[in-house]
């Protein structure tokens, strides 16, 4: 526990001045990554399992097909299921802890106990069963959905097989653990709450250094030249992306373009110019939690010390938008109800609006209450009718369109940042730009 606070505190160590002295070597990583399993399976399971009103909650994988979910209860030393690795969680009532049961050749972390042995059991569906019926569980949860994918991980061979192997009395309290699995990946511990900042931290550093004339000479680097830099840069310092950066322009002088062309237009490979307003897209993953973030910076023409005014309007706008959803996120309310209040309140403030906020966790498209997708301004059906709960991470993703006098067109500010919801607030992980990025940062003296 001493060493699990001392590594703590070196993450949380403020004074470090650029985002490498953050990052903890893989050992120490992985000795903080199964801290985390053991503290989420103590202090997050036990709630949700209430709260859904599963008391068996029945995880199952063979090597190299994992349901996502299993991949959560993985020690950091495992990069696979091992064989067929089935988790068994069952919560015996009364306050009491969860019993954590690994059905399988081996142990799986500290806190899954081994309880099958092949030679002694004999079959490990029979062994299963056996520790079902022993435990005598009044609802068996099994992870498929028709709404979540990352809570419809057990294949069709493994859902016949386990079903197969029940019980007629048993076969009948298997429900789908949907929202037990979007609940336990949605739902950050105490100590995660606390590593996100730094983990957002790390990853705001490197999308503004990339933003830099260190990397971007105007009429030379082009877009991907820049994308690609932050793949390298990632490696660099021993982390992964998730996905694949974007870096996309937009200029006074190219036409415009409807949000699908834009989408599909973000990997094009364009030469950076002055008066380019730059867009990158970019997320990290990190001790097992991702960021995905949308930044902007202006490439300063010959004579200009200054964004444009009326580009700072059109970010003032965005910041304004991102307000106006954060405002409207409290408990209970779904997603879509969230989406729509936002967007008319944003109409009625003259700003055009676009909401395609997404959970963020484990995964980068997370599971949870989703507000919105670029191509769905009307609500999603499934995701975002599922409610919001508390200790949540959103991507706060959206554009707001100003039309740019100097530019004589409409420009999009496209922001996304990641963000908390603590049950009462909505704060920003590790801040949101307010101001534009400058490339070169100052204009060279007159």
């Amino acid at each position: 526990i001493m060493r699990f606070l001392i590594l703590l505190i070196s993450i949380f160590t403020f004074e470090a001045v650029n985002s490498e002295a953050l990052i903890l070597p893989m050992r120490d990583r992985a000795e903080v990554i199964d801290q985390i399993i053991d503290e989420r399976i103590a202090t997050v399971l036990p709630g949700i399992m209430r709260r859904t009103g599963i008391d068996m909650w029945v995880i199952i994988s063979r090597e190299y097909n994992e349901d996502p979910v299993l991949k959560t209860f993985l020690p950091s030393t495992w990069q696979t299921a091992r064989r067929r690795t089935i988790l068994l969680i069952h919560d015996p009532g009364d306050d009491q802890p969860l019993e954590t049961l690994a059905v399988a050749r081996y142990a799986v972390g500290n806190t899954f106990i081994k309880a099958w042995d092949k030679e002694l059991h004999g079959d490990q569906w029979k062994r299963l069963a056996e520790l079902i019926e022993e435990r005598d569980p009044n609802k068996i949860g099994i992870n498929y959905s028709d709404t979540f994918a990352l809570a419809d991980g057990v294949t069709h061979t493994e859902y016949d097989l386990f079903i197969k192997s029940l019980k007629e009395k048993y076969k009948n309290k298997v429900v789908s653990a949907k929202n037990l699995a979007v609940g336990w990946l949605e739902t950050r511990s105490e100590t995660e709450i606390m590593i996100y900042q730094q983990i957002c931290r790390i990853a705001h550093e490197i999308l503004a250094s990339g933003l830099t004339d260190e990397v971007i000479q105007p009429g030379v680097t082009t877009t991907n030249d820049v994308a690609w830099w932050y793949r390298d840069r990632i490696r660099e310092l021993k982390l992964t992306a998730w996905f694949h950066p974007s870096v996309s322009l937009q200029r006074a002088s190219s036409p415009n373009m409807d949000a699908k062309a834009s989408i599909l237009a973000r990997h094009d490979d364009n030469i950076i110019i002055p008066g380019d307003l730059l867009h990158v897209d970019f997320g990290i993953t990190y001790l097992r939690l991702n960021t995905d973030t949308q930044q902007h910076a202006y490439v300063l023409k010959t004579g200009e010390d200054n964004i444009p005014e009326d580009l700072r309007i059109a970010m003032k706008h965005g910041n304004r938008l991102q307000d106006i959803l954060t405002d409207e996120i409290s408990v209970g309310r779904t997603g879509n109800e969230v989406l729509a209040s936002a967007l008319a309140k944003a109409k009625d403030e003259g700003i055009t609006p676009s909401i395609y906020t997404h959970p963020i966790g484990f995964h980068g498209h997370g599971a949870g209450s989703t507000i919105g997708m670029w191509d769905q301004q009307g609500g999603v059906p499934g995701g975002g009718d599922y409610p919001i709960y508390p200790n949540t991470a959103y991507s706060i993703e959206l554009y707001a369109e100003t039309y740019v006098p100097s530019w004589s067109k409409p420009v999009r500010i496209k922001l996304e940042e990641d963000a908390m919801f603590d049950g009462e607030d909505v704060y920003y992980i590790d801040g949101r730009q307010k101001e534009i990025f400058l490339i070169p940062r100052e204009a060279p003296l007159q």
